[in-house]
């Protein structure tokens, strides 16, 4: 492990090519690149910027909207993650709303709001399904689980998105992705292979220092090819076939749809809405959400920070105005996100 380790360190040290931009798509990966060092040892002609990988940080102002909607005027019962509840909508937060009166409750699974629907017949329970491949097939099986145990006061509102197609909408923002090493031991090794035939080029990466070095080393070596390339760098974990089980899980609850980003605008197909046999659980359909014209703040620039337009530290209220106990945009409120990675590692980097 050292020699893999003092190797990839040589290559990465020792670059002196053409400018190289890496965009790390994971927003744990952000936080592990910082925690460990990596870019301290970066030459100057290598650039690692943030991308759209962080599922809290890409769900768009109207999400958080038709949330607080569901809660103040519709009574119904909020179930979510943790990270979302801090999210600025257009007037307020779930946290907002909570103080408001509405019943915003933190749960860990999917399947944890399906219980509270099962022991409380008497309340509407809604889940908030934000995420991508590695989350979804848990809201699938929910659904399920719902549709099985005849609940009729469930329901989930759907921001799941998928990420093949985001990687073309930023096909000219970096010149290779880290790809999400959780993502693709869902959804496998394939839809990174036709994106290398489609010229985009990455790799998949792992968390710990040796997988992160040895798959910024792979790009270096890779990219002197002067053609797109693929490498899995997460053999480990990510197999080939990935995760059959929870993608057939996702094919039979969920079908593509067009979705909206925050700072990508709709990407077309990148994103899953419940299937017809399943639709008596959406919540939009359910309580007849009106559409909603989420407008962000203004002086927030998570948008361009998410297409890798702009470092955090080059917004103007990045560590003022915004700061983790008092964020402006979702980048800085989530775990994941890259505002809160350069906040809490170091605002210059």
């Amino acid at each position: 492990m050292e020699e893999t380790i003092k190797k990839a360190r040589e290559i990465i040290e020792q670059y002196d090519g053409p400018k190289l931009r890496i965009m790390e798509v994971c927003g744990t990966h952000t936080h592990e690149i910082f925690r460990l060092g990596i870019r301290k040892i970066l030459p100057d002609s290598i650039e690692l910027i943030s991308g759209p990988g962080c599922p809290v940080c890409v769900t768009p102002v109207d999400f958080i909207d038709e949330a607080i909607y569901l809660a103040l005027e519709r009574g119904v019962t909020v179930c979510t993650f943790g990270d979302l509840i801090r999210v600025p909508g257009t007037k307020m937060s779930l946290a907002g709303a909570r103080a408001e009166g509405a019943d915003v409750k933190i749960v860990y699974t999917p399947l944890d709001a399906v219980t509270i629907a099962q022991e409380n017949p008497e309340q509407q329970i809604t889940f908030l399904a934000v995420g991508f491949e590695t989350t979804t097939p848990a809201v699938c099986l929910a659904v399920k689980k719902a549709k099985e145990k005849g609940l009729t006061n469930f329901s989930v509102l759907t921001a799941n998105k998928t990420m093949p197609n985001a990687y073309q909408a930023l096909k000219g923002s970096a010149d290779a992705f880290l790809y999400p090493g959780h993502v693709n031991a869902i959804t496998g090794e394939e839809e990174c292979r036709k994106l290398a035939r489609e010229g985009v080029s990455g790799v998949i990466a792992g968390f710990t220092a040796k997988e992160l070095l040895t798959a910024l080393a792979v790009i270096i070596e890779k990219s002197k090819e002067g053609k797109p390339f693929f490498v899995n760098c997460y053999p480990r974990v990510v197999r080939p076939e990935g995760n059959p089980a929870g993608m057939r899980m996702i094919e039979e609850v969920m079908e593509p749809c067009d979705s909206q980003w925050r700072g990508l605008g709709i990407i077309p197909g990148s994103g899953l809405r419940l299937r017809d046999a399943y639709r008596a659980f959406d919540a939009r359909q359910k309580y007849e959400v009106p559409p909603m014209n989420g407008k962000p703040n203004p002086a927030c620039r998570c948008g361009d920070v998410l297409q890798g337009k702009c470092r955090p530290s080059d917004c103007k209220v990045f560590g003022t105005a915004c700061t983790p106990q008092h964020p402006i945009g979702a980048c800085m409120v989530s775990n994941e996100g890259s505002c809160s990675a350069y906040y809490q590692y170091g605002m210059d980097q």
